[in-house]
């Protein structure tokens, strides 16, 4: 009796991709390169009405797909550099797990369940105020259900979730969305005390709303709308914000989720961490301090196109001397938002409270003493 044959050609779509077309996905791609195009710039490059642009944006943020976020420069909200943690749990018990960590700690920016050497892999992000150690050897440990964590401080981190990029567009599209993408031209903001509670409050909308227009800012604050353009441009132009699409890779047709902690030769390392950034799989690439010494957190279409990762592209560095792979099952949340399947959910507003709250400035010593 012959065994059975293996089919390994996919014969449709996973249903998810069946959500977007083919206008939404250049859609997306679109708004990936420059989140803030007008409606009317993106019908124009896009070769499609303002009408049917403004109807598909529409869409997408009511069925919970697509929103337009900000993100944060870090030295405004975090005191030192993130951590990555894998934790261990005990048999069965990782779902559960998983829902207490985002109950109890705002500091985790992204947390998968995962499989392989770790039963969850979280990013957690030293929020100003945050005791970075009591979380990483008191809270996080002391969830029921954990049998150890191990965390890796990030030393560099060379790409981050929002600059990995769908690509579909054609080099003329490409260099028309360039113009209307934000540059940074001013010098950076350092922290808090640096800012004015108008751009405080500025902030807070735009991360919310990425493409929020001068003249929702300026109703929202109660301020003429010239100064809400201004103040939303010097805070775009120093790179205080900078805007973030929020969709699911899965969405986009890169469903599976890896992560993988590499044993790299010291001298190797930042030839490798310059290769890996410019791979079209990478979210997050990082150096870390911890048993590994390189992070490719990565999306692929399938295990097979994981493969031809670890095998051809790893493969071409001899200096990699080990490789340790773990698959997400499921998202739980990604940059501060919960994730349902492919559908988007509340926002983690706790690592916005440094924003809302900051600390009271320094107490001097008066002269007597």
């Amino acid at each position: 009796m012959s065994s059975p044959r293996v089919n390994t050609q996919r014969s449709s779509r996973r249903p998810e991709e069946r959500l977007l077309d083919d206008v939404d996905l250049d859609l997306v791609a679109a708004l990936q390169l420059a989140p803030r195009t007008p409606v009317n710039a993106l019908a124009e490059i896009l070769d499609s009405s303002p009408s049917t642009i403004a109807r598909r944006l529409a869409r997408l943020r009511t069925e919970r797909l697509l929103r337009v976020g900000g993100r944060l420069d870090w030295p405004l909200i975090t005191t030192e550099n993130p951590r990555q943690v894998w934790i261990k749990c005990e048999p069965g018990r990782s779902q559960e797990v998983a829902r207490r960590i985002l109950e109890l700690a705002d500091e985790v920016q992204t947390l998968l369940v995962t499989t392989g050497s770790a039963d969850i892999y979280c990013s957690v992000y030293p929020l100003l105020g945050t005791d970075i150690f009591d979380l990483l050897t008191n809270r996080l440990p002391g969830i029921p259900g954990i049998v150890s964590t191990e965390s890796h401080l990030v030393l560099r981190a060379h790409t981050m979730g929002q600059t990995w990029r769908l690509h579909r567009l054609d080099q003329a599209q490409t260099d028309r969305l360039r113009e209307h993408a934000v540059q940074v031209s001013q010098e950076r903001r350092a922290s808090l005390e640096e800012l004015s509670d108008l751009e405080r409050r500025t902030l807070e909308l735009m991360v919310a709303n990425g493409r929020i227009p001068a003249a929702d800012i300026a109703r929202e604050l109660g301020v003429s709308r010239s100064t809400a353009y201004r103040t939303s441009q010097t805070l775009l132009e120093c790179g205080a914000l900078q805007p973030r699409v929020e969709i699911e890779p899965a969405l986009l047709g890169f469903p599976l989720n890896a992560l993988l902690s590499l044993t790299v030769l010291p001298q190797a390392i930042p030839c490798l961490l310059e290769t890996l950034a410019g791979h079209p799989s990478a979210r997050y690439v990082s150096m870390v301090a911890g048993s590994s010494s390189v992070i490719h957190y990565g999306v692929f279409r399938d295990e097979e196109d994981l493969a031809r990762f670890i095998t051809t592209d790893l493969g071409a560095f001899p200096e990699v001397t080990t490789v340790n792979t773990c698959v997400g099952v499921r998202v739980l949340r990604r940059h501060w938002t919960a994730r349902d399947g492919v559908r988007l959910g509340e926002r983690v507003d706790g690592f916005l409270s440094p924003l809302r709250f900051p600390p009271p400035p320094p107490l001097t010593a008066s002269p007597t003493g």
